[in-house]
C-alpha cells in the first residue's frame, strides 16, 4: 500500500511539474515568489524593530505577485482565483497610495 502511495505521489508530482510545465508555470513560480518575498520583507523589517510593521516593499511585492497571478488566473479561467487576485491588486494599490500620500504629506509639511 505505501508502496502504491509513493508511486501515485511520484506519478502526480511528474505530471503536475514536468509533463505540464510551460511559460505559465514558470509565470506562476515567480508570482509565488514575490509572494513570499513580501511576508520576509515584512518579517525581518519587524525583527530589527522588535514590533510588527509593513515596509513600502510590501506593498510592491504583493502588487507584482498579485498582477502576476491575476495574469496567470486569467490564463487558467478560474472565476475563484481571478476574483481573488483582482480584489487584492486593487487592496494593495490602494494601500501603497496611503503610503505614498503620507509620505508626500509628510515632507511637504517640513
Amino acid at each position: 500500500m505505501l508502496v502504491e502511495l509513493s508511486h501515485a505521489v511520484g506519478d502526480y508530482l511528474m505530471d503536475v511539474l514536468v509533463r505540464r510545465a510551460d511559460w505559465w508555470l514558470l509565470l506562476g513560480f515567480a508570482a509565488q515568489a514575490l509572494f513570499t518575498m513580501r511576508f520576509l520583507v515584512q518579517w525581518i523589517a519587524s525583527e530589527r524593530l522588535g514590533r510588527s510593521v509593513i515596509p513600502v516593499a510590501f506593498w510592491y511585492f504583493s502588487i507584482g505577485g498579485g498582477v502576476l497571478l491575476l495574469i496567470y488566473a486569467l490564463d487558467r479561467r478560474d472565476a475563484v482565483f481571478i476574483a481573488g487576485q483582482a480584489f487584492g491588486v486593487f487592496v494593495y494599490l490602494r494601500n501603497l497610495y496611503f503610503v505614498l500620500r503620507d509620505r508626500k504629506a509628510a515632507t511637504s509639511a517640513v
